[in-house]
């Protein structure tokens, strides 16, 4: 994950034996029919659930005329540099050319975007200033709307259709006001494999394709995650027969069709592929659990021609939650980038959980500030580097915190040779207030110096009360000290003392650690 760690005047030097290395790189709610559905335990992302048996149901026939055979093309250049964002005002419909997205004329196409969580559990995420947020804050191109197939509130089991396929709609209209690409998911999970509710399939994006088969920016992902002992046989058996209702409707719609293993099997469909046009194989994957074998297996399958959509994906564990892996997250983005792969983040809610964008105690279901998401909020924030949020603030809030709490040390940067180290030697709590006393140590592990300055950022804004030993001012959350007349001067290998502030702010006020 781009750590959000700036070079320059932010970065921090780490103090090595007699060497000094400078470290760079630094919603609208469901209607009232649908009623109120309890969340689902086992409704995370990736969870392995064998598949049941199929449910009795009549099957819809199939009278949909032939598809076009998938047609071998030569794979359009990619250079992403300098790329505007694609949305639907500016593409026109999408459409597959060999292993690429690409727009009305023929230009590679890359959607990065949201998923909700299920909508029968978070609806309140999916309204209008949300969706407008996602494209003019966010820097988002796409929404993914996951219906689940099964598990509470599922559509084929007891959840409320005719509402749901309202609030579907509903929803992709706002995406379509918001000037965002919107995948409808029929979110296959705990019934592992398609087939089990096929005929539900069937009905959902026959329906749902009626009404939005005149908006060019709805995309369709027919199956979430095939698992368990689902076989791709399986997979294309299911696909060649509910494809056609889709495209009944829309005979040019995007179709992104699920992969077995959790959508992580791409070795099938590229022996296999369907003989159907702008058709797209998902891949998902979840940072701390899956690495460099299967970011292989993208690369290649890519490279042989496969269009591959990434139609889910966390930075965390595949449970959905457990621990980050930052690094893993940002070697995945920039194959992903590299191969003009597009990819949607799991998930916009506020669930307590690692996926979750919004963190569990934020009531708001728009408008979010940096204070309202969660570490993986944070990370796509900063991934998508939208216009509404401020780099050097977002940069604060992903960077760690040095506790103020007294007897605290920390180093600090500056601009020049020499390393300094801070120390709370006092903290007191005036007038509503939190005042905080340090002492900073410097040793010169460079060249000479006649001056120096360093720059302190806190995690909130600082006022400067008293100094000694320096000139030091502070300004929103920087704190600024450089020499005063009598220590500028620093020969190397030597070591200036008692220079010391006092600051005062709110009780959590913390040294960002850059």
């Amino acid at each position: 994950m781009a750590d959000g760690k700036m070079k320059g005047r932010f970065a921090r030097m780490g103090l090595a034996v007699a060497a000094l290395a400078v470290l760079v790189g630094i919603g609208v709610a469901l209607a009232a029919s649908v009623g109120t559905i309890e969340e689902a335990k086992n409704g995370d992302a990736l969870m392995v659930e064998e598949p049941q048996a199929p449910a009795p149901a009549p099957k819809a026939e199939d009278d949909g005329g032939e598809e076009a055979p998938l047609a071998t093309r030569p794979k359009p250049e990619v250079d992403t540099s300098g790329r505007e964002i694609a949305t639907p005002s500016t593409t026109g419909p999408l459409h597959v050319e060999g292993s690429q997205l690409v727009d009305e004329g023929g230009n590679p196409v890359q959607l990065r975007g949201v998923s909700t969580h299920g909508l029968a559990w978070y609806p309140q995420f999916v309204n209008q200033q949300m969706f407008n947020d996602l494209h003019d804050v966010w820097g988002a191109n796409a929404v993914r709307l996951a219906v689940y197939s099964a598990d509470s509130g599922g559509w084929a089991t007891d959840g409320g259709r005719v509402a749901m396929n309202n609030f579907v709609i509903e929803a992709a209209r706002m995406a379509e006001a918001a000037d965002l690409f919107v995948i409808v998911d029929w979110h296959i999970l705990s019934d592992g494999n398609p087939l089990t509710y096929q005929w539900a399939a069937e009905e959902f994006f026959k329906e749902v394709s009626v009404v939005l088969k005149d908006q060019t920016n709805v995309i369709y992902e027919i199956c979430n995650e095939p698992n368990g002992s689902t076989t791709w046989d399986n997979v294309k058996d299911y696909a060649e027969d509910v494809i056609p209702w889709i495209r009944r409707n829309d005979p040019d719609a995007v179709v992104i069709v699920g992969t077995p293993t959790w959508s992580q099997d791409l070795e099938a469909p590229l022996e296999s592929p369907l003989d159907i046009d702008n058709v797209m194989y998902a891949l998902h994957f979840y940072a701390a659990t899956h690495q460099d074998d299967l970011r292989n297996r993208l690369r290649s399958a890519v490279e042989a021609g496969l269009p591959v959509f990434v139609s889910e994906f966390g930075i965390c564990e595949a449970s959905g939650d457990g621990a980050i892996d930052y690094e893993s997250a940002d070697a995945w983005v920039a194959l992903m980038d590299s191969l003009n792969v597009s990819y949607i983040c799991w998930n916009l809610s506020n669930k307590d959980e690692a996926a979750a964008l919004i963190k569990p105690d934020v009531t708001a279901t728009s408008g979010f500030t940096l204070d309202d998401l969660t570490p993986e909020g944070l990370w796509l924030a900063d991934i998508l580097k939208g216009p509404g949020f401020d780099r050097k603030e977002l940069m604060l809030a992903r960077a760690e915190k040095k506790p103020n709490a007294q007897g605290s040390a920390m180093m600090a940067f500056v601009d020049g040779t020499i390393q300094w180290q801070l120390n709370v030697t006092e903290t007191w709590e005036e007038d509503g207030r939190t005042f905080f006393k340090y002492e900073m140590t410097g040793s010169n592990y460079s060249a000479g110096v006649k001056k120096w300055s360093a720059t302190i950022p806190f995690n909130r804004d600082v006022q400067l009360e008293d100094s000694w030993n320096c000139v030091a001012s502070a300004s929103g959350n920087e704190l600024t000290v450089a020499n005063d007349e009598h220590n500028g001067k620093v020969a190397a290998g030597d070591v200036v003392e008692g220079v010391g502030f006092i600051v005062s702010g709110p009780a959590d006020l913390a040294v960002v650690d850059l």
